[in-house]
């Protein structure tokens, strides 16, 4: 709150006469009688030319007639949860009248005049209970009627407003304090509170939603709500501008809405819903010991928040849709979201921001405006040069497009220049063209092969016009590479003749290709493999043999288990959205054979092996890893799950996370294995996990307890992986006496007190200990008891990158249970 002007004047003037008073006692040698006698007067004299100066409000948690608030003076709830009184956001110069918590940096739950700003005036406006029995604000004098309850009251003398521990504001009648006349809740704004209603009111026919601020300093109604669906479902929608909906719950089973199946294990936020005869709604109840709070956000995300006192600062738990990009037309019309860029919006090249103050306050809903305009048919001046393409290479565009039936990318092209209205088209196995606004468009990173390229129309001003100098340049380079480029051709030609004939010799001819991978025989794999003679490792899944392909090129073929549970089409669809996947830290599926019952997968080779060789095998030719390595893998590892969980277009949780499966390459980047092995196998994992070394010790307790798990069941075995690679040491020992002991529960402990040194493995030297601090912390956060208290892989990739803080997390009592 920003309360550095309040009373600034008034706080001069009392300094001064101070001064002034200590001056003249000095110099006329008054008695101290008489310098106390001059200062009460001078004070008497300063409050009583305060036009606006009003009796103290004091911490009270009400308000009645004939008492109120102005200026600095606040109200207090009984327990001291929350406060109310008026405030500044940031550097704006608007009173308005809000509630927030106590003894908590400033976090605004509702604000009452969002669309009725107060302009700074020498007389802050004052709150009151008006003669009619309304709860009112007026400015200077009391004149001029500001914001209202706007109630017609029975018994306008004794009502009153009440500020309860809940954050609710209420307006009751002080004989009777059950009768509620009016209360905050039912007018909510971009915060969801415990105990608070969202859903539809039957007798008033009003449905209660959140929405998101304007901007960091304008609390006016913005772009996105949260809200109940309007007809005969009990699902929630997020929309945009009250017309688009771009996320859903599912309607409520009875425990949990049916698109959030992670609701099942989340027992401490106590969601509920309910319909009856006068109210269908949504609310929640809070584990008592948290301090919970959901949000519309400005960039369209709905997120749930826990306050973590320890650090101080508000902890970012879960959030819908996933991904920023996601969001329906988040960064407005004429621009491009990217999730990878540290600006998430940006105006496209000829465009500038339609509100450079939103932008700057981190709302981008409006989008961007054309710098030049467009010409259309048959306007086109003899003196102007026509309208122009810019490439935007690998984006995706989800408007719908209008489909032309043209052969070429020409006459596409030609098509689009030919409509006033056209913005952009694109030429891939047809032609498509945008007209009018273009929204949702979204930059892909480059291993992201589902993009294509938008060709963006632009003004001829806005375009880039080479010099006689480069036209020049251009001519002669085409005049070279043309023959160049021929003879590369029959090169190449050549060259794959002679690999193919080669190929063919040594068994490895190539049936049928998948998506972007190679099918190979079984006898073909096992020429490759040398008759699977020598075997890397041995999991759950299956066993991994080394082999050479193309006589040079070493790979790990996996055979996996029998009883896989998968008819041969159904395992080729799912590889074939397995062999989509890449990333620089997941390790890249190449092949595949499908031979009677036998199932092989062939992988590209890590020369440093798996994980768990460099941390717990006492080997002089491994050595020990440095803690830059150790970080760096985990940030890796880290990577690499979130985008199997948020980035691809079908989620893949792994749920098998240990340092066994991950690998690394030569240079020690971490490759996640294994991913999408459970896609094959069906969610039956009972078999496979019985075989699996260790692996008890990095399930989640919702999987133990056989709920449906999520991502954050992975999230779960990262944290317990993570402590591992910290400590250089199993999570699960077996003691002398034959005592297990699992080492996350002293761990976590020693995290929580702030011993993280501790923990770390002994033969590191050379340990940054805040990256040490960050990466026990998160590890900490990832194994808590409910998953609605563990971050996101996104989350914990900023974490460690050290963009987003982290507190200080609790000790999960699962841990004590589970020992």
């Amino acid at each position: 709150m920003n309360n550095n002007s309040r009373g600034s004047k008034q706080y001069y003037i009392f300094i001064g006469g101070i001064l002034s008073c200590g001056l003249v006692a000095s110099m006329a040698r008054c008695t101290s009688k008489t310098v106390l006698l001059s200062l009460f007067l001078l004070l008497l004299l300063l409050f009583s030319s305060m036009p606006c100066f009003r009796a103290s409000a004091g911490a009270a948690d009400t308000i009645s007639l004939g008492r109120s608030i102005a200026g600095n003076q606040t109200v207090v709830s009984k327990g001291g949860v929350f406060e109310m009184g008026f405030f500044t956001p940031g550097t704006s110069h608007n009173h308005y009248l809000g509630i927030w918590y106590k003894g908590i940096p400033l976090t605004v739950v509702w604000v009452a005049n969002g669309e009725a700003p107060i302009m700074e005036t020498s007389c802050p406006p004052e709150l009151k209970i008006s003669e009619d029995g309304n709860l009112v604000i007026t400015s200077k004098h009391h004149k001029l009627l500001l914001w209202s309850s706007n109630l017609t009251v029975p018994h306008a003398a004794s009502t009153m407003a009440v500020l309860l521990d809940t954050g609710n504001l209420l307006l009751t009648d002080s004989s009777n304090r059950s009768a509620v006349l009016w209360q905050s809740f039912d007018h909510p704004t971009d915060t969801w509170l415990p105990t608070a209603r969202l859903g539809l009111n039957k007798a008033t026919g009003v449905n209660h939603f959140i929405t998101s601020w304007r901007n960091r300093e304008d609390p006016s109604p913005g772009t996105f709500s949260y809200m109940l669906d309007g007809g005969g479902s009990s699902e929630f929608f997020l929309v945009w501008n009250k017309t688009e909906r771009y996320w859903r719950t599912g309607n409520w089973t009875g425990s949990y809405f049916s698109l959030l199946p992670e609701m099942k294990a989340n027992s401490a936020f106590n969601f509920t819903f309910a319909d009856d005869k006068q109210w269908k709604y949504g609310s929640f109840a809070p584990d008592p010991t948290i301090l919970g709070r959901g949000t519309m956000e400005m960039g369209g995300q709905l997120k749930w928040w826990i306050w973590v006192s320890s650090s101080r600062q508000w902890l970012q738990i879960w959030s819908a849709p996933s991904g920023q990009c996601t969001v329906y037309a988040v960064c407005g019309a004429f621009s491009v979201c990217d999730e990878k860029s540290t600006l998430v919006c940006r105006c496209l090249h000829g465009f500038e921001p339609a509100s450079v103050r939103d932008w700057e306050l981190g709302n981008w809903s409006g989008g961007c405006l054309r710098r030049a305009s467009l010409q259309c048919p048959g306007n086109t001046s003899m003196n102007r040069t026509p309208d122009g393409f810019l490439a935007l290479p690998n984006v995706q565009l989800r408007d719908t497009p209008q489909t032309l039936s043209v052969q070429r990318a020409k006459e596409c092209e030609a098509a689009c220049l030919s409509s006033c209205n056209c913005s952009a088209y694109s030429f891939h196995g047809g032609c498509f063209i945008w007209a009018g606004e273009l929204l949702n468009l979204q930059q892909l990173s480059e291993d992201d092969d589902m993009g294509v390229t938008l060709f963006l129309r632009l003004a001829a001003s806005e375009q880039a016009r080479p010099n006689r100098k480069n036209r020049t340049m251009t001519k002669l380079i085409t005049v070279i590479s043309v023959p160049l480029g021929i003879v590369m051709l029959v090169s190449v030609a050549m060259g794959i003749a002679r690999w193919h004939r080669r190929r063919t010799l040594a068994g490895i001819e190539a049936e049928s290709i998948v998506g972007s991978l190679v099918q190979l025989t079984y006898s073909e794999l096992k020429a490759v493999t040398k008759n699977f003679s020598e075997m890397l490792g041995k999991g759950g899944f299956g066993s991994v043999y080394k082999g050479v392909l193309h006589g040079s090129t070493p790979v790990a073929v996996k055979r996996l288990l029998e009883g896989h549970g998968q008819g041969e089409k159904q395992f080729r669809s799912e590889l074939s959205t397995l062999g989509t996947v890449q990333h620089v830290n997941l390790v890249s599926l190449r092949g595949f054979c499908v031979s009677g019952s036998e199932r092989l997968l062939v992988y590209d080779y890590m020369p440093h092996g798996s994980l768990d060789v460099h941390l717990f095998q006492n080997n002089s030719l491994v050595g020990t890893l440095s803690w830059k390595r150790r970080f760096q893998v985990m940030l890796g590892v880290a990577r690499g799950l979130a985008y199997l969980h948020e980035s691809c277009r079908e989620q893949i949780i792994h749920c098998d996370i240990k340092p066994e499966n991950i690998l690394l390459d030569a240079e020690f980047c971490a490759k996640v294995a294994d991913f999408g092995l459970a896609k094959l196998f069906g969610r039956d994992f009972s078999r496979v996990l019985t075989t699996m070394r260790g692996t008890v010790g990095y399930l989640a307790p919702e999987w133990i307890s056989g709920t449906a798990i999520t991502t954050k069941a992975d999230v779960y075995s990262y944290g317990m992986m993570a402590f591992e690679i910290i400590s250089g040491r199993r999570n699960r020992e077996v003691l002398e006496d034959g005592v297990f002991n699992f080492f996350p529960v002293q761990a976590t402990a020693k995290v929580c007190e702030g011993d993280v040194l501790s923990i770390a493995d002994g033969k590191l030297e050379d340990i940054d200990m805040e990256e040490l601090t960050r990466a026990s912390r998160v590890a900490c956060w990832c194994i808590q008891d409910h998953e609605i208290h563990r971050p996101s892989m996104g989350v914990v990739v900023k974490i460690l990158e050290g963009s987003v803080d982290v507190g200080t997390p609790p000790v999960p009592r699962f841990l004590q249970l589970l020992v």
